[in-house]
């Protein structure tokens, strides 16, 4: 397809519903800079949103904390009634969600479902399970029958949620959703280049009953107002790059504050060598080109054993080679534009540094431009060694190197060897086998014969990355648990906890209890 100037917003987004949403940002009073806001499609402004300052993160954390008072007094199953109402607007509105996502994120139409069905299933998950999650617990203590002692889950209050350009509905709405049905107010800062995702999902919401002022968004470029948000609210949720995490997570240990974070990763694939071939090509060229690579958990490794190495490289060279590349608003395309120029730049660089040093380029390896101004060529690179950026860095974008390996031993050795470990998948028949390897691998998650969608769609698994690929999990119960505070209440009746009843002295109140801790050993388990 060659660029022209007939790509349009798409018939569900119109200029009037795009103001529309950017009428919904507040500000605390005055006259902000303006941020453009671009589609990648065509690299045409398509609207602007305010640079908010720091004195408007105070307006927003003040609003939503004086939102949440009434709202926490509800309960867990009275919040859902709404997030049920939300789910089913977001299913009646998914055309134009989609329309949404694509536009000015720049997705294929499959990606951008992706996410639309991940935002939906996350609330009807969270909606099912928060009750159960939250509701007060019986915990076991030193003197059964005397001691009664209660677990609660109180909301922590704010929380901020720092949101990068990739996923804007899975990584703001589907992780701002369990926040919110623990009781919790939330501001949301999404990147200023995908802001119009978030205040759609914000209008449904309120559209749902969501009390007004609740849910705050605050638009801008995050060095600006990062730091205040973090300072301002009582938790915060950041999703991005490893070396920004370090300085969140910095910033709230100074604010004795918790934090999850998920961060970079440099995700590996192993092949063994009884593989179903013809099978899995589709599937493993998705786990690497999904939304044009631009996806924390894809692989951009791929350790085959050397008996198929050559085989597998040709058919997935092929593979690869035939992947559709359009600007379309509908499923004609596989494969995504990168989010701007400066991003196909940084691709580039990664391309370029390893062909300089004997990387071997197998197919694509170049800008698209004739497709889109920020389209970038599916790209297979071979004979990629330490001395190459892309080698260890994480590239987040539509390029993956093939390394053959001896066993599978050695392949677990090298996708270990990485300060990351987000996401790996192994690829063979034998489960029984997979499943050993699996228990081998430094990373939060492990998908076996998929990339990462039958991982991540397990919404009540816990989902994070191991050493520098983040703390704390989304996903399950940890997920929710994660933006409440542990709250333990404690009843004592008719004797007093480790003292002697009235009259009876302490050396028989030593005997007494060494006689029932004999006892208590027996018991395995008691309340």
């Amino acid at each position: 397809m060659t660029l022209t100037d007939d790509i349009q917003l798409p018939s569900r987004v119109t200029q009037g519903f795009l103001r529309e949403l950017e009428e919904r940002i507040d500000v605390a009073a005055g006259s902000r800079d303006r941020i453009a806001v671009t589609a990648p499609f065509t690299g045409k402004e398509i609207g602007s949103v305010p640079q908010a300052v720091s004195t408007d993160v105070d307006w927003a954390v003040a609003a939503a904390r004086s939102a949440q008072v009434d709202w926490k007094r509800l309960s867990p199953t009275m919040r859902g009634r709404i997030f049920t109402r939300f789910h089913d607007l977001l299913i009646e509105h998914a055309d134009q969600a989609l329309d949404l996502i694509q536009l000015e994120g720049g997705k294929a139409r499959i990606p951008a479902f992706e996410e639309f069905y991940d935002s939906v299933a996350t609330t009807r998950y969270y909606v099912n399970t928060a009750p159960r999650l939250l509701r007060s617990r019986r915990r076991a203590v030193s003197f059964p029958g005397f001691t009664r002692t209660y677990e609660n889950r109180q909301p922590f209050g704010v929380v901020g949620f720092i949101v990068p350009w990739n996923f804007p509905w899975t990584l703001g709405i589907s992780d701002a959703i369990p926040a919110l049905l623990a009781g919790n107010g939330v501001v949301i800062k999404p990147d200023e280049k995908t802001p119009y995702s978030t205040l759609f999902a914000v209008k449904l919401l309120e559209e749902a009953g969501l009390p007004e002022g609740l849910v705050q968004v605050l638009t801008g470029e995050g060095e600006t107002i990062g730091p205040p948000l973090i300072d301002a609210v009582d938790y915060i949720m950041f999703t991005g790059s490893t070396a920004v995490g370090r300085s969140v997570a910095e910033q709230a240990g100074r604010n004795l504050m918790g934090s999850s974070m998920e961060l970079g990763g440099k995700n590996a694939a192993i092949v063994l060598s009884d593989v179903d071939l013809d099978q899995m090509m589709p599937e493993i060229a998705r786990s690497v080109y999904a939304n044009g690579g631009q996806l924390c958990i894809a692989m951009e490794r791929i350790y085959v054993e050397e008996q198929i190495l050559e085989d597998f490289t040709r058919r997935f060279v092929e593979h690869v080679s035939s992947l559709d590349m359009t600007a379309r608003y509908d499923y004609s395309s596989r494969l995504s534009s990168l989010i701007d120029s400066q991003h196909v730049e940084n691709v580039q660089s990664h391309v370029e540094d390893a062909l300089a040093k004997g990387a071997k380029l197998l197919t694509g390896g170049k800008p698209r431009p004739d497709v889109g101004p920020f389209f970038y060529e599916p790209t297979v690179l071979t004979d990629v060694d330490d001395s190459m950026i892309l080698c260890r860095t994480e590239t987040f974008g539509p390029v993956v190197s093939v390394y053959g390996v001896v066993d599978v031993d050695e392949a677990v050795a090298k996708a270990n060897d990485s300060e990351f470990g987000l996401n790996f998948s192994i690829w063979s028949r034998d489960t029984r086998r997979a499943l050993d390897v699996a228990s081998k691998l430094e990373a939060g998650t492990v998908t076996i014969n998929d990339g990462y969608a039958a991982t991540w769609s397990s919404y009540d698994a816990p989902m994070g990355g191991f050493k520098a690929s983040g703390v704390g999990r989304r996903h399950g119960a940890e997920g929710l648990l994660k933006y409440t505070e542990a709250q333990t209440v404690s009843v004592q009746r008719w004797i007093p906890a480790f003292a002697p009843p009235r009259g009876v002295s302490y050396e028989t109140y030593e005997r007494l209890l060494k006689s029932a801790l004999k006892l208590l050993r027996r018991i395995p388990f008691y309340k």
